[in-house]
């Protein structure tokens, strides 16, 4: 019972040191915040993401009405070919080349991502850009030359567009709102952990109560502090 009552004093005496540097970690947190809304805002440049989708129909099943277990189960192999085909190297090449970009193959594969929801034999072709138009351009022009990769290399039927891309209207990153959050978050706990340190490796007697923990004796009496009294 004792050391849970000292353990709830330990507790109440930190909560005590944190709310006398409220005011502190306040500060650190606005600081924080400000920095991080005005780096995201004024340094970071916005990046715009154009998306398309296409749908891949097999040879097989255009000759029938209907979708068999069988197909769905090999388009869902499939697909993860698909997407490995829409990121190769020569499909890139060719987008660079026919839309007479000023970046290479690899640089533009990392603007550039491709996403299967799951259970579906639908590709999402993402990418990334500085400028809206130009997103939605290079994410077309990918789609049309990876559609012509894939019928090429594995045979199907027909690759359809389910979903030309569109100029965004708003940026995609950065997220000022949320890198704003995160950094006053961070400033916050920064500060309180940093103020938690110092108070929990001060061994300085403070209260007349840490005489009494580290001495096991019990206290008589306390000389008050005279030049507090005048």
């Amino acid at each position: 019972m004792k050391e849970q009552d000292k353990i709830e004093i330990d507790v109440l005496q930190l909560v005590k040191v944190l709310w006398k540097r409220k005011f502190l970690i306040a500060l650190v947190a606005l600081l924080a915040g400000i920095t991080a809304f005005a780096y995201s805002s004024f340094v970071i440049k916005p990046q715009y993401t154009s998306t398309t989708r296409i749908y891949v129909v097999n040879r097989n099943q255009a000759d029938k009405p209907g979708l068999t277990n069988q197909d769905l189960q090999a388009g869902a192999y499939l697909v993860k070919d698909y997407r490995e085909i829409i990121l190769s190297q020569d499909v890139l090449e060719k987008v660079v080349a026919d839309q007479s970009l000023t970046i290479d193959a690899k640089t533009l594969g990392k603007k550039v991502s491709v996403t299967v929801p799951a259970d579906t034999r639908i590709v999402s072709i993402s990418v990334r850009d500085g400028k809206p138009e130009e997103a939605s351009r290079i994410a077309n022009a990918l789609r049309e030359v990876a559609a012509q990769k894939i019928i090429s290399v594995t045979r199907v039927s027909d690759v359809t567009t389910l979903e030309e891309a569109r100029p965004a209207t708003s940026p995609s990153s950065p997220n000022i709102r949320r890198n704003t959050m995160m950094a006053t978050i961070a400033g916050v706990g920064f500060v309180v952990v940093i103020v938690l340190l110092v108070e929990l490796l001060d061994d300085r007697v403070k209260r007349p109560e840490d005489i009494e923990e580290v001495m096991h004796l019990s206290l008589l009496g306390v000389i008050p502090n005279l030049e507090k009294l005048k």
